[in-house]
C-alpha cells in the first residue's frame, strides 16, 4: 500500500507542476488561457524564429563541449580489456514476429491502400510494437535475458507510465509550439485520444530496452566508470531548490518560448531529480557519485538511436510531424533539423530517471547487463 501511494503522489505531483506552472507564466502576461486549454490542442504550423547561425554554432559547441568528456574516455579506453563472449543464445520465435511487425507496418505505413484507409492513421504503434519486440530479442540472443522475459511486470507498466510522460511533453509543446501534426484531421477528443496514447505508450519501452541492449556492448560504455567520484548534496534545501528552478522554469518557458525552447528538454530533468530527491536520492545521481556514467550514456544514447527511428517512420506516414525549430531550422535529417537531434539525448536520459521515480527507484534493472562486462 505504501508503494502504491508513494507511486500515485509522485506522478500526481509532477503532473501538477508541468501542467499549472506554464500556466502561471501565462496568466502573468495577461494572455488568455483558453487556447491552451483546448482538447485536441489546436497546432498548425506557425512561422518559426529566422535561422541564426550565431545561435547554431553555440549551441553546436555546447552539445560538443558536453559530449567530449564521453567521447574521449571510450575512444581512448583499453579495449583488449574486454573479455570475449563465449555463450550465444537463438533469436526468440517472438523475436521474428517483431521483424514481420515492423516489415508489415512499414509497408502499409508508407503505402496508400484503399482497403487500409480507415485505418492508416494508426500504423505508428504496430511499427513500435514490432521494434520493442525485436530490441528485446537482440538483448536475449546476447546474455539469454531481457526485460521482456525476466521483468515482464515491470516491462507492462511501462507502457502506461509512457503515455503519461509523452502527453507531459505533448502539453508542453502547446507553448512551445515546436512540432505539429498532419493527417489527422477531424479527429474527435475520444478518437485522438486513443490515436495519441497507443504510441505514445510506446516510447518508455523502446528507450529502456534499446539501453538495455546497448548495455550489453561493453565498448559503447568503456571506462565510463572510471570518472572522478564525486560528492553530490543530498538535503531537503537542495531539492528544495530543484523544485524551484524547475517550477519557475516552465513559468517562464511560456512567457519567451522561442527564446528558451531547449529547457522543454531539461527542465523535467531537474524536476524530477527534485521530487525524488525528497525522500531518496535517485538512482543516477548515486551512479554519478562513483563516478560511473555508463548508464546515463547509454540511456542518451538509446534516446538518440529511437529518435533516428521515430523521425524515419515518421517520414511518409500519412499521419505525422513537423517542426519548426527557432533559430536552427536547417539541414533536415527526414523531418528534424540537425540540431533537433541532440534533445533525443537529455530525453534518453529523462526516461531512465522518470521510469526510476514511478516504478522502480530501487530496482537496479539494468546493472546485470553492465556488470556482466566488469
Amino acid at each position: 500500500m505504501l508503494t502504491e501511494l508513494r507511486w500515485c503522489w509522485r506522478l500526481l505531483t509532477y503532473m501538477i507542476i508541468v501542467i499549472f506552472c506554464p500556466l502561471l507564466g501565462i496568466w502573468l502576461t495577461n494572455k488568455p488561457l483558453s487556447p491552451y486549454m483546448v482538447f485536441p490542442p489546436i497546432l498548425v504550423q506557425t512561422q518559426s524564429s529566422p535561422f541564426s547561425w550565431v545561435a547554431f554554432l553555440l549551441l553546436t559547441g555546447f552539445i560538443m563541449i558536453s559530449l567530449t568528456p564521453f567521447l574521449s574516455k571510450i575512444i581512448f579506453s583499453k579495449r583488449q580489456s574486454f573479455p570475449k563472449r563465449q555463450t550465444k543464445f537463438s533469436f526468440p520465435l517472438w523475436g521474428w514476429l517483431g521483424v514481420a511487425f515492423i516489415i508489415i507496418s512499414w509497408k502499409v505505413a508508407w503505402s496508400r491502400f484503399v482497403w487500409f484507409e480507415s485505418f492508416q492513421e494508426f500504423t505508428f504503434t504496430p511499427l513500435w510494437l514490432g521494434y520493442i519486440l525485436v530490441i528485446n530479442a537482440l538483448t536475449y540472443r546476447r546474455i539469454g535475458q531481457c526485460m521482456l522475459m525476466c521483468h515482464t511486470q515491470h516491462f507492462l507498466a511501462l507502457f502506461l507510465v509512457s503515455s503519461v510522460l509523452w502527453w507531459s511533453f505533448e502539453y508542453l509543446n502547446r507553448f512551445i509550439q515546436n512540432w505539429y501534426y498532419l493527417g489527422i484531421t477531424d479527429f474527435g477528443p475520444g478518437r485522438y485520444f486513443a490515436f495519441a496514447t497507443l504510441p505514445f505508450s510506446t516510447v518508455l519501452p523502446a528507450v529502456l530496452g534499446t539501453a538495455e541492449w546497448l548495455n550489453t556492448f561493453p565498448g559503447i560504455s568503456a571506462d565510463l566508470n572510471r570518472f572522478k567520484p564525486r560528492a553530490l548534496p543530498g538535503s531537503k534545501v537542495i531539492s528544495m531548490s530543484l523544485l524551484l528552478a524547475s517550477a519557475a522554469g516552465f513559468a517562464v518557458l511560456a512567457v519567451w518560448p522561442k527564446q528558451l525552447f531547449f529547457l522543454v528538454w531539461l527542465l523535467p530533468i531537474l524536476l524530477v531529480v527534485g521530487l525524488q530527491s525528497l525522500t531518496d536520492k535517485p538512482d543516477l545521481l548515486i551512479d554519478i557519485e562513483a563516478g560511473d556514467w555508463r548508464r546515463i550514456w547509454t540511456l542518451a544514447v538509446a534516446g538518440l538511436i529511437c529518435g533516428l527511428f521515430w523521425e524515419m517512420w515518421n517520414l511518409d506516414s500519412l499521419a505525422h510531424w513537423q517542426y519548426s525549430v527557432p533559430y536552427v531550422q536547417r539541414f533536415k535529417i527526414f523531418e528534424m533539423p540537425l540540431l533537433g537531434y541532440a534533445g533525443y539525448l537529455p530525453f534518453g536520459v529523462f526516461c531512465g530517471l522518470f521510469s526510476d521515480f514511478i516504478l522502480s527507484p530501487k530496482k537496479k534493472l539494468n546493472r546485470l547487463e553492465i556488470s556482466t562486462h566488469e
